[in-house]
């Protein structure tokens, strides 16, 4: 496995998470690492952009894509505050991301190994490993803040 200071890069998915509190957006950031660097960040601005793929963890693979000119992003580190949802587990095998770092499990939609473990499913041609718990309490705090506001708005 590769070894990075797990809690410092979830601080930089976190912060791209505020960014989409602070828009309205349900806030989930992510970040992905390449030789001690980030190459690829994201946050969700499914409503910013009417867009139902703009999930932080695709706008993060677009970019890290981008930089690496390779939809193959070998040796690299996905860190994202929420466990991903189906589409995004999809993509990260795809994109062959060996290493997934979360901080929130996530009841409804997880699909890193709580409803279903797409990412680690033995039929499917790439494996990742996953952390998961990094940040836990902080990266679940955003988001039940997150929806106690928007009922108190509503």
């Amino acid at each position: 496995m590769l070894t990075y200071d797990h809690e410092y890069w979830m601080e930089q998915a976190f912060k791209e998470a505020e960014k989409a509190f602070e828009k309205g957006e349900v806030p989930v950031g992510a970040v992905i690492v390449f030789n001690n660097s980030i190459i690829g960040r994201g946050h969700n601005l499914i409503e910013t952009l009417q867009e139902p793929t703009a999930h932080a963890e695709m706008i993060a693979i677009t970019a890290a894509a981008d930089y690496l000119e390779s939809r193959r992003l070998l040796d690299t580190i996905l860190y994202v505050t929420l466990e991903p949802c189906p589409m995004c587990a999809g993509a990260i095998v795809l994109a062959r991301i060996p290493v997934l770092v979360y901080g929130a499990n996530d009841p409804k939609s997880g699909f890193c190994g709580t409803l279903y473990n797409t990412v680690q499913d033995q039929r499917l041609n790439h494996r990742v490993e996953i952390v998961k718990g990094i940040l836990e309490n902080k990266c679940s705090l955003i988001i039940s803040d997150f929806f106690k506001k928007l009922r108190e708005t509503n």
